[in-house]
């Protein structure tokens, strides 16, 4: 479920007193998390998790930013939370809280009451109370003693002072939060007491890195292996294991001075024996004190976050006009009228006035604060949805003590969205009695109706996904009324495991479609909308779908994607048809975004990271030095035997139907590809359970004993390298060979996961009872191992050799004899009926704790690793190795899908490149960096000819058309040679070619020969350089019509 802790009801109440309820307390031995929780599990850790499911947290203020918070916090899974909040549903609330509807406004309901029962279905797990008494200067503040955390939004300046001296003055002190969305600015302020320390300042997982010397000096010096980067820094500790020679060193820390990116000093070395080799060094974590002022005292001398570096006074000015708008609030007791000059006049001096109390002052930044007067009523859903990310993760810290919280405060601007609008006339941004009118005092009624007409491609619907359609119904993206659409598309279904993060969905969505449950928990949010879901992939198999047609009628495309490759496909479909692209992504609290918009940027293929460093296959096989080896290697073994064998067994038999023809053209000699493993499959296949689990009790057997035996017989412990050293040295570990022992928990779960897969694969019935002890135990005591013989065969120890394909190999002839023999025997036992003659293949399924895929993954790799002496892994870290796991958390998803949506109003406005913003953050540390977009390049041809990645030059054919007409209507139209024409990987022209020149007089239709539905090809082509001796000059795609009235559709 979507929670932490699973041992108390879903419980919700409403009070009419300030002071709800104690919250049901739990009784500690019976915590336990939720294993569906696996994703927010690797963010946080266990430790944080239980500490959230003790803590209480009292919320004030339901406006954008308040809601944003509560759900992001009961997503998390906290054991309890007041939502107090004391104003009436209004139509203007429909623009920016997305838990108020319509009828919440008609029926004249309190904010409260129409948030508190939504709240609470996201999490039945949190106890979730509710009070509307008014909290003001007379308040008494008592009732805060029962919380961990307050957290203030939409309050006066002057209650936030007063109860945050309040809970700074508790023993222990009550971690307190306040946050505000003013239009274009939103600010954030942490109070976490005197002394807030915190366990885990970055949530970085320490790694082993494997040490090539130490030097026995004063200081020692440790160097990495293979020049690997340590990334630690001068006065980290380390600790260090398994170091021969120089043993005083091993379970003890060391604090490092850092040299090199490869080296650094640890102190005093000389007196310990000289270092021999190998061992592992890693960094241990250390717990950190953090200090904290009140508001009061930090009000005249902030602490500040700056997210972003080219505007590095952008804090400041934003502090000293947001102090400047609390006092005109109680100056006036209202907020600035919309757009109104005489108001903004009034603010600005006020904000000079207040900058002069700083100790530190930037300059006032008077357009700043202009708009900040003209939009201050108004709302920027997105803005409110990145300030509400960002500040439910310091809600987390302050209950947990996990990660560096935000010190203190924290500022955030969208002045770019509303620059280009302010020399729009002021009935642009007046009030017009709908749910826009939030939006509409930002931003005003044009760009509110661009927003409305817009046509959108949402690929995706997951966590961002739905954070996405969140912000596209608050800013009534893609209205019917308008003509606008927001196209929708994810193949997935509802996970049990997606409910924390993916807060559009309940359990009572599990195993439906997440784009149609998504669209339909949109137009809850806002029935205006006009959403269309689908259940494709998109990619090359769905163009029909997703032709250049479909993509004529957008406007723009957002990615809500978790690989790569799926953004890379996006991406060049964006870039052929022009279309701007807004894509972003999350790993735990990381977040970046990224905008690509046609001729201005740079597009998502411009950049590659470097690809992931493989585990070379010689180390898999027999040489795993860390605990991601044995995991990686028991994940191989599973998808070996219970994918790949049975999937290549059904396609033998489906292309030879008759083991008897096989047999014969095996007799003669005949190489039939993966008939040697088909035979061996066939031969040894299990028809009952006790024979599955002998099968499974020989591959323990096999991998955990005999394979031990062969590598020391192959590298005695005491083998030399040519240089003299020890083979067996780090990172090379001997392995110690295993003996079965049925009392060990973990021999007999591999037999008994081992068997259940295979009894799987070759469709065997079995039961719950099979699995028993006592059964298991009956079964293998009859079994008889083989005794082993070493065997004279090469071990790979080269770590650039690939893993060899097995049904390629060429076979001996003894090997080639026994095969034959096998069949002859099957066939002579007639065990080549149509049911033998097919099994069955297993994905690999990891959050299915009942089918044993992870049991035998957890298993054979706990073993692997105890025969290497390597220390195991736990069910959760094994299952996020071995599952490619992402850790996500809702509070850095949401994030992230507001800034992008910030983003998407600057592209439906057409604004210039300068006004577009990337971003990437880390919450936990925390670090907000927003940087100018990458700037498109050009390539020059020649001095008045260049191009760039979106530049397309386009020729019309037609049937009889010629390659010679080709390059002679480029050579007209462009004014340039072309020496060189390419169709995909086909080279269409090349003169040097042989009889390449013959080719000019032929129809483009009869070299490219495109299917009939295909209107138009893509063709690379090269030009004459300049000079002579010249290389041939690239130029930009040209897109070839096969007719002249073809034009869009399927390419």
């Amino acid at each position: 479920m979507a929670n932490s802790i699973v041992t108390t009801h879903s419980s919700s109440r409403t009070d009419s007193e300030i002071s709800p309820s104690s919250p049901p307390v739990m009784a500690a031995e019976s915590m336990e998390i939720d294993d569906s929780l696996y994703r927010q599990r690797y963010v946080l850790g266990d430790s944080a998790m239980q500490q959230m499911a003790q803590s209480s947290v009292f919320l004030s203020g339901l406006g954008g930013l308040g809601v944003e918070i509560a759900k992001n916090i009961v997503l998390a899974g906290v054991k309890a939370v007041t939502l107090h909040d004391t104003k009436q549903c209004e139509t203007w609330d429909l623009g920016s809280n997305f838990f108020i509807h319509q009828d919440d406004v008609i029926n004249q309901r309190k904010r409260v009451e129409a948030v508190h029962p939504r709240v609470a279905e996201l999490n039945p797990y949190v106890h979730v109370d509710s009070s509307s008494s008014a909290l003001d200067d007379s308040s008494d503040l008592s009732f805060l003693r029962r919380y961990q955390c307050v957290i203030l939004c939409e309050a006066r300046l002057t209650v936030q002072k007063m109860v945050n001296e309040f809970c700074h003055a508790q023993r222990p002190p009550i971690r307190f939060i306040s946050g505000d969305a003013y239009g274009i600015c939103v600010r954030v302020f942490c109070d976490f007491g005197e002394e807030f320390e915190v366990s885990d300042p970055t949530g970085e997982e320490s790694k082993e890195f494997f040490i090539q010397n130490i030097s026995q000096d004063n200081p020692g010096v440790v160097t990495c292996m293979d020049n690997r980067t340590h990334g630690l820094q001068t006065g980290q500790s380390v600790l260090f294991r398994e170091v021969n020679g120089m043993e005083g060193l091993n379970g003890g820390t060391r604090q490092v001075t850092v040299l090199t990116p490869h080296s650094f000093a640890i102190g005093d070395t000389s007196p310990l024996q000289p270092y021999a080799h190998g061992g592992f060094f890693l960094l241990v974590k250390t717990s950190q004190t953090f200090k904290f002022e009140t508001m009061e005292r930090q009000l005249g001398d902030p602490q500040l976050l700056t997210p972003d570096f080219s505007k590095p006074e952008a804090p400041l000015q934003i502090h000293a006009a947001m102090l400047a708008l609390d006092a005109f609030q109680e100056q006036h007791s209202r907020l600035p009228d919309v757009w109104c000059s005489q108001d903004a006049g009034v603010l600005l001096k006020l904000t000079e006035e207040v900058n002069e109390t700083l100790r530190n002052r930037a300059p006032v930044n008077s357009e700043l604060v202009h708009c900040l007067s003209r939009t201050a009523r108004g709302a920027l859903p997105p803005l409110a949805a990145a300030a509400g990310g960002l500040a439910s993760q310091e809600v987390l810290k302050a209950l947990t003590g996990k990660f560096a919280p935000l010190q203190q405060w924290f500022y955030l601007d969208a002045i770019e969205v509303v620059r280009p609008l302010q020399s729009l006339p002021a009935e642009e941004f007046i009030p017009r009695g709908d749910r826009y009118d939030g939006l509409r005092a930002c931003i005003g009624e044009s760009m509110c109706l661009e927003l409305h007409k817009l046509r959108v491609f949402m690929v995706g619907c997951g966590a961002i996904g739905c954070e996405m359609l969140k912000n596209f119904a608050l800013l009534g993206v893609g209205l019917a009324r308008c003509s606008g659409e927001v196209v929708i598309t994810d193949p997935d279904l509802i996970e049990k495991s997606n409910l924390n993060r993916q807060f559009l969905f309940r359990p009572h969505h599990i195993q439906k479609a997440k784009s149609t449950t998504a669209s339909e928990a949109t137009l809850e949010i806002n029935p205006e909308l006009q959403v269309d879901a689908h259940l494709h992939k998109v990619c090359p198999l769905t163009e029909p779908v997703y032709s250049d047609t479909f993509y004529s009628r957008l406007h723009l495309v957002v990615t809500a994607l978790d690989n790569v490759e799926a953004r890379r496909y996006v991406d060049s479909r964006c870039l052929c048809n022009q279309k701007a692209l807004l894509d972003s992504g999350t790993m735990g609290t990381k977040g970046h975004t990224e905008i690509i918009v046609p001729n201005l940027t740079e597009s998502y293929n411009s950049h590659r990271d470097p690809p992931e460093e493989e585990i070379p296959f010689c180390t898999l096989k027999s040489f795993p030095a860390v605990i991601e080896h044995t995991i990686q290697w028991a994940r191989d073994k599973f998808e070996s035997a219970f994918t790949h064998k049975p999937s290549i067994y059904n396609m033998f038999w489906q292309t030879h139907t008759s083991a008897e023809a096989v047999l014969q053209r095996m007799q003669g000699r005949e190489s039939l590809e993966g008939a040697f493993q088909v035979v061996k499959l066939l031969s040894r296949r299990p028809t009952t359970w006790a024979q599955c689990v002998t099968l499974a009790r020989l591959k323990f057997d096999k991998y955990f004993k005999r394979k031990a035996l062969q590598l020391l017989h192959s590298f005695p412990l005491d083998t030399r390298l040519k240089d003299g050293s020890l083979f067996w040295q780090s990172p090379k570990r001997p392995p110690a060979p295993t003996e079965f022992d049925l009392k060990d928990s973990l021999h007999l779960s591999f037999v008994v996961s081992a068997a259940r897969l295979f009894a799987g694969i070759y469709n065997v019935p079995c039961s719950e009872t099979d699995f028993s002890v006592e059964s298991v135990a009956r079964i293998l005591s009859d079994v008889k191992i083989p005794e082993y013989r070493p065997a004279e065969k090469r071990i790979e120890t080269d770590e650039s050799a690939k893993k060899p394909d097995q049904a390629k190999l060429s076979l001996s002839s003894e090997e080639e004899r026994e095969a034959i023999a096998q069949l002859e025997e099957a066939i002579a036992a007639n065990n080549v009926t149509s049911e033998r003659l097919q099994m069955t293949p297993l994905q690999f399924e990891k959050d299915d704790d009942s089918n044993g895929h992870m049991d035998y993954v957890v298993a054979a790799s706990a073993l692997r690793a105890r025969m290497y002496a390597i220390e195991a892994a736990d069910r959760l870290k094994t299952k996020r190795i071995a599952g490619k796991i992402i850790p996500a958390i809702a509070t850095a998803t949401a994030a992230v899908a507001g800034l992008v949506a910030l983003e998407l109003i600057k592209v439906v406005g057409g604004y210039d490149f300068d006004s577009f913003k990337n971003c990437f953050f880390n919450l936990a540390i925390p670090v907000v960096v927003c940087t100018e977009a990458a700037p498109v390049k050009r390539t020059h041809i020649r001095d008045d000819i260049s191009f760039s990645i979106w530049d397309r030059w386009v020729v019309h054919g037609h049937e009889d058309f010629t390659l010679s007409d080709f390059m002679n209507a480029v050579r007209e139209e462009y004014g340039i040679e072309p020496t060189m024409v390419v169709h995909g990987v086909k080279m269409l022209y090349v003169p040097v070619m042989p009889g390449h020149s013959k080719r000019l007089k032929l129809t483009m239709q009869k070299l490219i020969k495109p299917p009939v539905e295909r209107r138009y090809v893509d063709l690379t082509v090269s030009f004459a350089p300049e000079a002579d001796g010249e290389d041939d000059l690239p130029g930009p795609p040209v897109r070839y019509y096969f007719s002249r009235d073809a034009d869009g559709g399927t390419p």
